[in-house]
């Protein structure tokens, strides 16, 4: 049947209502309902023999059962039509990645390697606290910014994930955790964190789609203020981003000399950290309520000096900023040691006191791989083993 010129995504062929592209470059079938928004899902009821004229209902109610029930089968949506839910079952799916493995931290982190069905992987990881939490999710398989003290930057990019692969491993996450239907208040998925594996910025059209349904008040309805993308500094998606979206911001700076981030963030050599500033200052969803948090990890006589500390403040000058100082956390092979403690603490006494928060942030689920830069698929490992 052909699609309601209504119903169609803006972007996309008529031949398809999907959200993540299924097929050679995804991992989820093209007929899956997961990533899809109103209007596609609005759009896969006609494919599925609704009329048109009650398409948009039937767009809100597939909408409500996917995100705000969280719903695993059709047979569960019990608003629609007996008739209609078979045709659906028929056409689509409400697949989730498979879990190759789960693992939890001592300090009660949980870790997701999620396996979509082309086989690729990708890490998910949930910090929880003691009336909240943050999931922390992944944008590609692998990475292509081979940032020299983060361990995901030493698998190449294999390709980028989906916008539905993405609201998936929210949808995995809450699933396991018990988080169904969208509670009001008391969320142990409070907040969702673009800091896993791959540059969002670079997957920019898919990490929209996903957020944009991620935000959805109706939905799984975690607000763009409890959402932080994390970017190295992709310099001409970032008005974009913050146009767009308007979540937050932070950005993996790391150093405060383009000799020395060249090294440690080689995209600095394309976008250096005089216009990555620029476009941080220019950023349209920053305020004074709203800062912009740069992320700095600390590395033992390679960039914790005082002096270090004097020039980030007076790099961030005129930004409404704070600054998170991240213990370099190890991994096999790293070339790096974290500093020590009197050198971190010496680092935050100088931000702090010229008036930029500088929290130290405390290392999470570091006995699994699972804190920040320490992300790798196992799939990785696995298929090296077995070429041997």
């Amino acid at each position: 049947m052909t699609l309601v010129p209504e119903y169609r995504a803006a972007d996309r062929p008529a031949a398809t209502v999907s959200g993540h592209e299924g097929g050679p470059e995804g991992g989820l079938s093209a007929n899956n309902l997961i990533g899809m928004d109103r209007d596609q899902l609005a759009a896969a009821a006609v494919m599925a023999g609704e009329q048109p004229r009650q398409a948009r209902l039937r767009g809100r109610q597939l909408f409500h059962w996917l995100y705000h029930r969280g719903a695993t089968s059709f047979d569960e949506m019990t608003t629609i039509s007996k008739n209609l839910r078979a045709r659906l079952k028929e056409k689509f799916t409400l697949e989730r990645p498979g879990t190759s493995a789960c693992q939890q931290s001592r300090d009660g982190t949980r870790k997701w390697l999620l396996r979509f069905a082309d086989g690729q992987e990708a890490e998910a990881v949930h910090i929880p606290e003691e009336d909240r939490g943050a999931l922390c999710i992944s944008s590609q398989v692998g990475c292509t910014l081979t940032c020299s003290f983060c361990h995901t930057g030493t698998q190449r990019l294999v390709r980028n994930l989906t916008a539905a692969e993405i609201v998936a491993q929210i949808m995995v996450a809450r699933d396991t955790i018990g988080e169904w239907p969208t509670p009001k208040d008391h969320r142990m998925i409070s907040n969702i964190v673009l800091m896993g594996m791959g540059e969002p910025l670079l997957n920019y059209d898919n990490v929209r789609r996903a957020l944009t349904v991620i935000m959805d008040a109706e939905g799984i309805a975690i607000s763009k203020r409890r959402i932080t993308l994390s970017t190295s500094g992709v310099v001409p998606k970032i008005e974009q981003c913050g146009r767009e979206l308007g979540v937050n911001l932070a950005i993996s700076l790391h150093a405060v000399h383009d000799e020395l981030r060249d090294i440690l963030v080689p995209i600095n050599k394309r976008y250096p950290i005089g216009e990555l500033l620029q476009a941080c200052r220019d950023y349209p969803a920053s305020n004074n309520a709203r800062r912009i948090t740069f992320e700095y990890v600390m590395l033992r006589d390679v960039n914790d000096s005082a002096a270090d500390a004097r020039e980030l403040v007076r790099l961030l000058r005129g930004i409404p900023a704070k600054v998170n100082l991240i213990p370099f956390n190890p991994w096999p092979g790293a070339p790096y040691e974290c500093s020590t403690a009197k050198a971190i603490n010496r680092f935050a006494a100088i931000v702090n006191d010229a008036g930029y928060s500088s929290p130290v942030r405390v290392p999470r689920g570091r006995d699994i791989m699972a804190a920040c830069g320490q992300l790798k698929s196992a799939s990785v490992k696995a298929r090296r083993a077995a070429s041997a």
